[in-house]
């Protein structure tokens, strides 16, 4: 284009010129110098717990032969008269139990979160995973309005669109006769990295994409063209050694890993087990890591976790620690802060002036500082006088079992540490031959020891878990997100990581709740149709992905025997029948009425979604009972809600006794009422409801 546009401005005739400009830039929009491919009709969703009315738009639950929509024009008893939506001249009689209410692409949708069940094995700990059984366009949607740029590592294993009856476009399988297959693919494809791209941290985050060779090069060249300003880069990965045999073609070994990363993202070095060593493109010979204190990635403003904002007091010669301030108070300038006599005071500034936050709060950091896990460094940019340094929770532990020596303290009473033993750390190069990414021996027969045989061609436990650890190894608290969730592989490669290294990372996974066309086809004899409970319970998210999470967070399959066996790799070794630390929440994606929500008639449907804007911090609250309180004070949540705002004064003198509380939501219809009372809260965030979540949903109202 640049070329063109250089000749372009070589014509002397301005109106010639001009027309031919103009003409250029038609025809660059029409994607002419990109990947080309036809916008297919987008897809439709059923809401089966929908009530279905007068005015919205039904298909029939079995769509195989008629995937007309319909309009409502009256319900009478136990049948609905409708009309098709692109001729309305003649009227059709369906039976409730055959129609089912529909969502189209573009259509306002204004969703919730369904609890269904939950799974706590760490009831101290406030870090919450999250499985959504949605349709994942409907999710991502609303987990723009939840986490937009916000997210460290998105991760995902779309269809691979082999033709064989695994993939639905339209409620349908597209098999390898469909002419419109690669088309109809990139469409469902690019919709979804849309709203990814929107979700991902522009300044610092990673898009792993896996694929094999049927779509692969189409794929390639969508993000290169979605995703130009990022850094991109495709590894070949070895998922079969003994390759998996087709007629008259060579045996297939290996798929393909699409990293996509933006910003200041980069591969960290990391200790790596011995197949790693012939590919290995980068060593480092660095010992143990002494990070920043002051956090990073996402959540590392003061704003995200104002009580992490303190003063920490250490002598002018920066050689001893003095010890910590109190927290600063929102809205409170750090200036106001004197140091003690003989003391500077340092606090979590970033590099542009911007204020963060610690890692820690300031009890963590008197704790670890005694014990020896801080230190000073006057190793400073941008004219800082001193920064903090701390060893990972994992190095820790490691110290603390004597993996690692500790010869003595420094001067500032920091560990000093014998680590000659200490690892290489490697980056590898971009062919891949690792054994424990064996998508047979530590996918299916893995899963199949948990769940049984219930899901085909699942990823290596390993694969995932090594893909994602090169990009958050050195982010313990990262966001990361599949919304191609499958059987569950992310979540469980997630706790592996975290129990090996201390991490407190929170993943989300969306996936449908679909069953497999030969599941559909038994069911189908039986009687039953998509919605139906018998037919539900055999769906994906049911019968694989939450399953799974749980078996694997508690130590035991789906017959309650403990698992069997130790995850590779780690020392000392981690046996599956102890499970991890961690809690897990389930829910179903629904649609609520804006009338009723704008009404407060819907509170208790919305409150898992303030639960999960907030950052899903501690167990989702419910309210029991019909009754709806004026507000709302959770402390364990770190957020309140104010419901009656008649009730402003008692909420406020509540909320000033939880300082731990930043985040509160005030429901009122009155602009100038929600600013008077923001102006009167000591907090960070505060959203107004329910006006904040409406017009977000309104506004992306036809929104491709």
């Amino acid at each position: 284009m640049a070329a063109i546009n250089d000749l372009i401005g070589q014509i002397q005739d301005e109106n010639l010129r001009n027309r031919i400009q103009e003409e250029v830039n038609k025809m660059a929009k029409q994607k002419k110098f990109g990947l080309v491919f036809e916008e297919h009709m987008p897809e439709s969703t059923p809401l089966y717990d929908m009530p279905i009315k007068r005015g919205c738009n039904v298909m029939r639950r079995d769509s195989k032969n008629d995937k007309s929509i319909y309009v409502v024009l009256k319900v009478e008893g136990d049948t609905a008269v409708c009309v098709k939506s692109e001729q309305k001249d003649e009227t059709v009689t369906f039976d409730l139990k055959d129609i089912v209410r529909i969502a189209e692409f573009g259509e306002s949708i204004y969703p919730y979160l369904k609890p269904l069940d939950s799974v706590c094995n760490a009831p101290d700990s406030d870090l919450w995973h999250t499985l959504i059984e949605a349709d994942n366009y409907h999710a991502l949607q609303l987990l723009e309005y939840l986490y937009a740029g916000k997210v460290d590592c998105i991760y995902i294993d779309p269809p691979y669109n082999t033709g064989a009856k695994d993939w639905k476009y339209n409620n349908d399988y597209v098999d390898s006769s469909d002419a419109y297959r690669h088309s109809k693919w990139l469409s469902f494809m690019e919709r979804r990295l849309k709203l990814a791209k929107k979700l991902l941290n522009p300044a610092d985050s990673v898009l792993i994409v896996t694929i094999d060779e049927k779509e692969y090069l189409h794929l390639g060249c969508l993000l290169e063209e979605m995703f130009f300003e990022a850094n991109m880069q495709m590894i070949s990965s070895a998922i079969n050694g003994k390759g998996v045999a087709r007629n008259s073609e060579f045996a297939r070994v290996n798929e393909y890993v699409y990293i996509v990363r933006f910003g200041e993202c980069g591969v960290s070095p990391l200790p790596l087990a011995d197949e790693w060593i012939g590919n290995v493109k980068t060593s480092t010979t660095k010992h143990v890591r002494w990070g920043s204190l002051m956090r990073s990635g996402s959540g590392a403003l003061r704003s995200d976790s104002p009580g992490c904002f303190y003063p920490i007091f250490i002598s002018k010669d920066k050689k001893h620690f003095w010890g910590a301030g109190e927290v600063v108070p929102a809205g409170v300038d750090r200036s106001t802060v004197e140091a003690p006599e003989g003391t500077i005071a340092l606090f979590p500034i970033h590099d542009d002036g911007v204020e963060g936050r610690w890692q820690y709060s300031r009890d963590k950091f008197l704790e670890i500082q005694r014990k020896g896990y801080v230190r000073i460094s006057t190793q400073t940019t941008n004219g800082k006088e001193a920064t903090l340094r701390y060893i990972s929770e994992g190095w820790q532990k490691k110290v603390e079992s004597g993996q690692i020596a500790v010869l003595g303290r420094a001067e500032d009473g920091s560990v000093i540490i014998d680590d000659s033993d200490y690892e290489k750390e490697f980056i590898p190069g971009n062919q891949w031959w690792i054994p424990a990414h064996d998508a047979t021996e530590f996918g299916s027969k893995l899963l199949a020891s948990f769940v049984g045989k219930r899901f085909s061609f699942p990823k290596s436990l390993y694969a995932v878990h090594d893909a994602i650890r090169f990009f958050v190894a050195d982010k313990p608290n990262a966001l990361i997100l599949d919304f191609f969730a499958g059987s569950g592989t992310t979540m469980h490669a997630l706790n592996l990581l975290n129990a090996e290294d201390g991490g407190h990372r929170r993943c989300i996974m969306v996936t449908n709740n679909e069953v497999s066309a030969d599941e559909a086809k038994m069911l189908k004899d039986k009687g039953y149709q998509p919605g139906d409970a018998e037919w539900e319970k055999l769906g994906i998210a049911h019968y694989v992905t939450w399953p799974r999470t749980v078996c694997s967070i508690e130590g035991h399959d789906v017959n309650s025997n403990p698992l069997k066996g130790d995850y590779l790799g780690s020392e000392p070794p981690m046996h599956m029948a102890d499970g991890f630390k961690a809690n897990a929440a389930f829910f179903k994606l629904g649609f609520l009425d804006p009338t009723a929500v704008s009404l407060g008639m819907r509170f208790s449907e919305m409150l898992p979604t303030l639960w999960l804007k907030t950052g899903a911090k501690g167990k989702c609250p419910e309210l029991t009972g019909e009754q709806v309180p004026d507000m709302l004070i959770l402390p364990e949540n770190q957020f309140a809600v104010l419901i009656n705002e008649n009730t402003f004064a008692n909420f406020a003198e509540k909320l000033a006794e939880h300082p731990e509380i930043q985040t509160v939501f005030l429901a009122t219809d009155y602009e100038v009422n929600y600013q008077s009372m923001v102006k009167n809260l000591n907090v960070a965030n505060a959203y107004q409801l329910y006006r904040d979540y409406l017009d977000h949903f309104r506004m992306n109202r036809g929104r491709k």
